[in-house]
């Protein structure tokens, strides 16, 4: 008899559960990620004319020394249209008037993306129509072939 794990087709190998509860709880080295700040604009008045507020976090996942290969060629390839040509993911934060909660949303924002690109990809199951659902389809075709020779006109 089968297990329940294989009768839904999952595998439950040792090594592949160890990568995933690592990747779900990697966490993007805050040393690692720049930070770089600039005037927000937007509704304030003089406050936001003066001061620094929108700030930018990236990451390089090229260079960072906390990735193992794998889990940087898997990065690399789910983050391609996210990243620069140097390999930096990027987001911005500049919702608010404070410098300090626009950094802690950044770095959260790059946590996450991280996150939902190493999160592994649901496998299709395969499937197939029952007989049953197969032969409902055909008389449904049958059906709607006989009606429409019914809209034709009468041959004399």
């Amino acid at each position: 008899m089968r297990s329940p794990a294989s009768r839904r087709g999952k595998t439950a190998t040792a090594s592949s559960g160890a990568s995933r509860r690592a990747n779900q709880k990697f966490q993007v080295p805050v040393a690692e990620i720049t930070f770089r700040t600039a005037r927000a604009g937007g509704p304030g008045g003089q406050h936001v004319n003066k001061t620094e507020t929108k700030v930018e976090a990236r990451w390089n996942i090229r260079t960072s020394a906390a990735l193992d290969s794998p889990t940087r060629a898997r990065l690399l390839s789910a983050m391609a249209s996210r990243l620069d040509t140097a390999g930096c993911l990027r987001t911005v934060a500049r919702r608010s008037r404070s410098q300090s909660a626009n950094r802690e949303e950044a770095v959260s924002r790059l946590q996450s993306l991280v996150a939902a690109a190493l999160k592994p990809k649901k496998r299709r199951r395969p499937t197939k129509p029952s007989a049953g659902a197969r032969e409902r389809r055909l008389d449904e075709k049958k059906k709607l072939g006989e009606r429409k020779r019914m809209r034709r006109p009468v041959q004399p």
